[in-house]
């Protein structure tokens, strides 16, 4: 009964940050750092949607990889259906193949390293998802190679400098997937911060790390 109530509070969890994700990452961010404009560089999505490789994996520490593939494919379908109604069906495309992808990457990834040192396995997964995730869902929602799931962004696909600082430019989609990826990498580091702290809490269910 309690594994129930926790599974769902993590279904929960990871539902708000899809949601919240996948509207956030639809707008670039305002405003200059330094001489930069940061719409060239980063939606405000990439600062949310790290927090789902936090929830997966500390699904997988505590219930294994077959609950925390459940969590992950609630959150499949609701970045899916809930894509499909606020965003385009491109979007939807790309943010339902990006979570999948670098949210089983995750799983299979942190649960080769689990009974290792326990930083290696929620960080290394999370970087690794992250570089999946992130070439996907750009990759398939601004490249024009894959116009075939929609039309093109014109913002997105004009040429810009590469990060809003150098000379060499790029259409700007890329210089969003390398601020984001960026951003994703450091938030991956914060997150270490709360899992350790809620490790001795959200302690592994019996037999867990024997069939893991």
């Amino acid at each position: 009964m309690l594994a129930n109530r926790v599974t769902l509070i993590y279904v929960l969890l990871m539902t708000a940050v899809v949601v919240a994700s996948n509207v956030l990452v639809q707008y670039p961010l305002s405003g200059e750092l330094f001489g930069i404009a940061l719409g060239d560089l980063l939606t405000y999505g990439a600062f949310t949607y790290p927090v789902a490789f936090l929830i997966t994996d500390l699904t997988n520490r505590q219930f294994g990889p077959r609950v925390a593939r459940r969590v992950v494919a609630v959150g499949f379908l609701v970045a899916v259906l809930f894509s499909i109604g606020v965003s385009t069906p491109r979007i939807a495309i790309a943010s339902g193949s990006a979570f999948l992808a670098g949210q089983l990457l995750d799983i299979s990834v942190f649960n080769r390293l689990r009974r290792q040192t326990w930083w290696r396995a929620p960080l290394i997964a999370s970087l690794i998802g992250s570089v999946l995730d992130t070439a996907i869902f750009f990759s398939f929602s601004f490249a024009p190679a894959f116009s075939i799931f929609g039309p093109n962004d014109a913002f997105a696909i004009e040429w810009a400098p590469v990060l809003g600082v150098f000379t060499t430019e790029m259409p700007r989609w890329i210089s969003w997937a390398m601020g984001d990826l960026s951003v994703k990498v450091l938030v991956g580091l914060v997150m270490l911060l709360p899992y350790g702290a809620l490790m001795s809490r959200l302690m592994p269910m019996p037999g867990v790390e024997k069939t893991a």
